[in-house]
């Protein structure tokens, strides 16, 4: 999604944002015969974000929000802090690089076979292994009797190592 040459003032002219619910509201009817009309609420899912196209751009609604609000495009990435990505609310948004926006995560990978965050098994020793990435170097947390366990330690590790953690 691009930037293009989007205003906070354009924006302003053509929306109202409740940064406390997070939603974009239409000031002004657009689309073919006023398909969009003003007073509705914008904007479309999208892999879980919400997405709103502007004068024929389509935008995430959280960098637009983050433009509203300050008066300047995102110069970084912006993170989610409760790890919703349709929750657009001002103060659940903050500037990111992108080490500490994937140190914010909160749930394992699809293809995670553990089910919990940072948990492997090891087939060789027969025990779950934690381990976990910061500053560029894995941390290695030991081998665990129980995926909970290897869990818990991960989850410690993770409060103190990374600084982009909200658990």
């Amino acid at each position: 999604m691009a930037k293009a040459n989007l205003t906070a003032q354009r924006l302003r002219e053509l929306f109202d944002y409740d940064p406390m619910v997070g939603s974009f509201v239409r000031r002004i009817a657009v689309g073919r015969h006023g398909r969009h009309r003003a007073g509705t609420i914008a904007g479309v899912e999208t892999r879980g974000y919400i997405s709103i196209c502007v004068d024929r751009t389509r935008f995430f609604a959280h960098r637009l929000a983050w433009l509203y609000m300050t008066g300047e495009w995102p110069a970084n990435m912006l993170d989610h802090i409760n790890c919703n990505r349709s929750d657009n609310r001002f103060h659940n948004l903050r500037l990111a690089d992108p080490a500490v926006n994937s140190q914010n995560q909160r749930s394992p990978r699809s293809d995670n076979t553990s089910g919990f965050l940072g948990v492997t098994f090891d087939k060789g020793t027969k025990r779950w292994r934690a381990k976990l990435k910061a500053n560029g170097r894995y941390h290695h947390l030991g081998g665990f009797d129980t995926p909970e366990e290897a869990h818990a330690a991960y989850i410690e590790a993770k409060r103190r190592l990374h600084i982009g953690c909200t658990l």
